[in-house]
Formats: structure tokens, sequence, C-alpha cells
């Protein structure tokens, strides 16, 4: 039997925010002592379904509570998905038809359980308790909220202020999300920060329901490849849990040190008093930046294609990178679309806004010469069309830059 605890505090790393902790404390004792596991809800609207190592910060979360003893529950939001979440939307989401949802349903089902455990995990559809709701029933829940308190939420109210359009539709959407807690009696509700709002609503449906409010966990939102910006595909600065082992493994070693620890956090499943062993050994320079964003690297690899293609893909890694004198920090330069042409990107140009050749010219001469690599191997191209981000640009000895399209 796990003690409460040490349950918290797996809960708690890396989480932003856990509303709150002594009534998960309590929820705990309860669950222990009626051996029982603990409901954990998370909520998937099915419109994005090509899960990136941001979206799985929360899986991730959900295997460890399952790790614990717990049972997740996965709500496919065939119903609410044709609303839409408004969650920082500036204007209406367009509904998605029952068909295009259901698609993205299957794939998102597919993928959750390369992270998730299949066998401690409960996959339901809220359109099997949305859709049996007469009218009357809708009237009722929203009953539930004021407008008032409806506009408090950000999007909303800027919306509002800004005479924007908002569907009447849209302010159902909190409404049912809380209401699939109720549905299933959720102990425990898992999301992003963005989620804030719709997380605090089902603590207040399932009280006005006569339950017991669930916890709202809430995760941090994971920057990309760049630090800087949300992990996205449309930003190219993501990691996607389906990549090759050597490109998921490298595109880790190109996350900025100072996000490591976030990383470490979000990413792994390392135990958070091994991650402040890391942290502490990074801060007094016992542990070289390098290694320990090897070890990152290693472990997220490995997570989602085996120890085995984890270690080669750090063989790779070492051959490509470390054995050819590339530095541990590379700057990462952004190609503006000037530099890009039909036939990819113009490499003179590329070289002399870099400052690796003072003219166009000069930068052609070192081309043609052999003196320019492209992660490690030679290039004479011209226009190269085959570069993608974070590739490795190096004139000479001691010039580096990291691209990013």
């Amino acid at each position: 039997m796990i003690p409460i605890d040490e349950q918290i505090k797996i809960a708690a790393k890396g989480a932003d925010e856990i509303i709150d902790v002594d009534d998960l404390k309590a929820k705990l004792s309860k669950a222990q002592k009626a051996g029982k596991p603990l409901i954990v809800k998370l909520g998937l609207d099915p419109t994005a379904p090509d899960i990136h190592l941001g979206h799985a910060v929360v899986l991730r979360k959900i295997r460890q509570l399952q790790d614990l003893g717990h049972k997740a529950v996965i709500i496919i939001g065939d119903f609410t998905g044709m609303i839409g979440d408004p969650s920082g939307r500036s204007k209406t989401r367009p509904a998605l038809t029952k068909k295009e949802v259901l698609e993205n349903a299957r794939t998102y089902e597919e993928q959750i359980f390369k992270i998730i455990d299949r066998e401690k995990t409960e996959v339901r559809f809220n359109s099997e308790w949305l859709g049996a709701l007469n009218f009357s029933d809708v009237i009722g829940l929203s009953s539930k909220y004021t407008v008032a308190r409806m506009l408090e939420r950000e999007d909303f109210k800027k919306r509002f202020e800004g005479h924007e359009s908002i569907g009447i539709h849209e302010f159902f959407y909190p409404l049912m999300q809380g209401y699939d807690s109720v549905a299933i009696k959720a102990d425990i509700e898992l999301g992003g920060t963005d989620q804030r709002f719709n997380l605090l609503m089902g603590r207040t449906i399932q009280k006005d329901y006569g339950q017991e409010s669930q916890i709202a966990l809430m995760m941090p939102l994971l920057e990309g490849t760049d630090g800087v910006e949300k992990m996205s595909k449309s930003l190219g600065n993501y990691i996607g849990i389906y990549e090759e082992p050597d490109q998921m493994y490298g595109k880790v070693m190109s996350i900025p040190d100072e996000l490591m620890i976030k990383y470490y956090e979000l990413t792994t499943d390392i135990h958070p008093d091994e991650i402040e062993k890391i942290s502490n050994s990074i801060k007094d320079g016992s542990y070289h930046p390098r290694d320990a964003k090897m070890r990152l690297a290693r472990e997220v690899t490995t997570l989602y294609h085996g120890e085995e293609a984890a270690k080669k893909a750090e063989e790779q890694f070492k051959a490509v990178f470390q054995k050819r004198g590339m530095p541990d920090e590379i700057p990462t330069f952004e190609i503006p679309e000037n530099i890009m042409t039909p036939e990819g990107v113009d490499m003179t140009r590329l070289l002399t806004e870099v400052g690796f050749a003072p003219s166009t010219s000069q930068a052609r001469r070192l081309l043609n010469q052999g003196a320019v690599k492209v992660n490690g191997e030679k290039t004479s191209d011209l226009k190269n069309s085959s570069l993608k981000n974070n590739d490795i640009i190096q004139s000479g000895k001691r010039n580096f830059i990291k691209i990013r399209l």
C-alpha cells in the first residue's frame, strides 16, 4: 500500500496547481480505507488527434496515477466536440460533424494507449449521457450557473468587451464538461492551465448535483524545442510521440538548458526526489548540463520506443554531433521568408545573414569548396530543399547555427 504522502508527491510532480491538496489527501485516505481506486477524469475533444509531448503531459500524469492504483476514465467528447471548446478562442469555433468527431476519436483512442495503461482505463463517449438529456434537463443544468459568472471567463470577457459574437451554445460547453464529471462521479479531473475554468466548473456542478467535488489538477503548458512558444505542430517546435527514436532523441537534445528540469518533470516518469537531485547537481556543477540532457533524451525516447532503441539513438547522436566537434550550446536562427525560394532555402543568403560569409559570392565559394556542413555532412547545394527544424549548419570549425524554418 503506497503511503498517502507519497501519492500526493507523485500527483503534484510538475503540477501548476491542485485545488485543493487537503481535499485530495482526504479522498486518497477514504479510497485507501475502502480499497477502491479514485476515478481520474480526462476529457478529450477529438479535434487534433496527432499527439506530441505537449499533449502527452496530462496523459503521463494519468499514467503515474494509474501506477498508484487509480482508474482513468477518458471521455471522448463526441457530443461536446460538435460545439468546440471556446477556451482561448477569439471567435466562435466551427462545429465538427459527427463523422469528423468519430474519425478523430478513433485516432485519439489508438494514440493514448501508447502512454496510459489500457487495463486501468475506461473510454466513454459523452453522447451516452448528454444525448439522453431532454430539454427540461438542459434548462435545469443551465440554471446552475449565471451569465455574469460565464463572462468572467477571459475569452468570453474579451469577446464581449470587443463586441464580438458569442453563441449561446458556447456557454453550454463548460456546463456539459462539468456534467461529464457528474455522470462518471469523477474524483480528480486533469487538464492544462488553459482548462482551469472548465475544471472548476466540474467542481461546482458536482456540488449542485449532490456529489463530492472533484479535485482540479492542472498541468502547465509545455514550451517546444524553441524554448519560447507552446509546443505546436504549426510552429514546428514539437516532438511527436511517433517520431523515429533518433529524431526524438535529437529534438530533446535541442531544447534550451533552462527548460531541462521542466521537461524532466512533465515528460518523464522519474520520481520527483530524483529530479530534485539532478537539479541540485546541475546547480552545484557536479553534473554537466550536457550529460543531464542526454539522460533526459534517453528517458523520453525509452518511454516511447524502448530501452534498446533509445541506446541506439544515443549512439547515433554521439557519432553525428559529439565526435564531429559540435559545441553543446548552438544559437538558433529563424529563417526569414526572403531566404526561402520555390527550390528551397537560399544557402548563400543564409550564410551571409548569419555572418558566416561577408557576401553571397564568398558564401558560394564556401559551398563549392565543401566548407559548409548540414548535421556534419558536407553540402554544396545553393538551394537546399531538405532542411528541417533543428538542423545544424556549420561553416569552418567554429561557426555553428541551428535553424528554425
